[in-house]
């Protein structure tokens, strides 16, 4: 009987996203996206999975966050 192929695990992306400029006098819509990223404060900062949608949020308010690579 063959073996199981063995499977690899990789670990996704993880990106650590700091608010580093306050979304007062910007759009409503930026607003929410910084938001919907799941910050609330000044320098918070949020651990989140790479994903195209999430690049998409972070390209709308790069302005106003930092974003730094995690290591898995």
């Amino acid at each position: 009987m063959p073996k199981k192929a063995e499977t690899k695990k990789v670990l996704p992306k993880m990106l650590r996203i700091t608010l580093v400029k306050s979304a007062i006098g910007y759009s409503e819509e930026h607003k929410a996206t910084v938001r919907a990223l799941g910050l609330r404060r000044m320098n918070q900062s949020v651990v989140q999975e790479d994903t195209p949608v999430l690049r998409g949020m972070l390209r709308k308010v790069n302005h106003l966050v930092l974003i730094e690579e995690q290591g898995a």
